[in-house]
């Protein structure tokens, strides 16, 4: 039976792998079938893609995840998180404006479904207004 405390470890861990850059680490705590949703975009399915949205985003960005405050439901099945997002813009994203290494700093709201001890949904939120003012568009 999925606790709270076993919600709260795993996603610390999400983001401990994520912060060390350890991809395949991070895509282990992912179930196969993991829905993505991206913040004001589609929502991706399976370990695969997931992968594929990382590499984007590794090509494209560099960011540390700070202040992390996770709020784990009793059942253990889901879990919230809320944190700030330190990063570097370093290469152009499709869409997006140039890249000149511009660093910002962002508010992100995370919330996770939980399945046999690993991540089943990751939903992000967080203001791209606020992210395109940081870096200058």
């Amino acid at each position: 039976m999925p606790s709270a405390s076993d919600a709260t470890r795993l996603i610390e861990s999400y983001y401990a792998t994520f912060n060390a850059g350890d991809r395949d680490a991070m895509l282990a705590l992912l179930t196969d079938d993991v829905i993505h949703d991206i913040n004001q975009g589609a929502s991706e399915s399976g370990r695969d893609i997931f992968r594929a949205f990382l590499q984007r985003m590794d090509r494209s960005y560099r960011e540390e995840v700070t202040e992390l405050a996770i709020m784990p439901h009793e059942s253990g099945t889901r879990a919230a998180a809320e944190f700030y997002i330190l990063g570097t813009y370093l290469n152009t994203d499709e869409g997006l404006p140039p890249a000149t290494g511009q660093t910002y700093r962002l508010r992100v709201g995370a919330f996770f479904d939980i399945r046999e001890g690993k991540i089943a949904r990751v939903t992000n939120y967080y203001n791209l207004e606020d992210w395109l003012r940081q870096v200058g568009a």
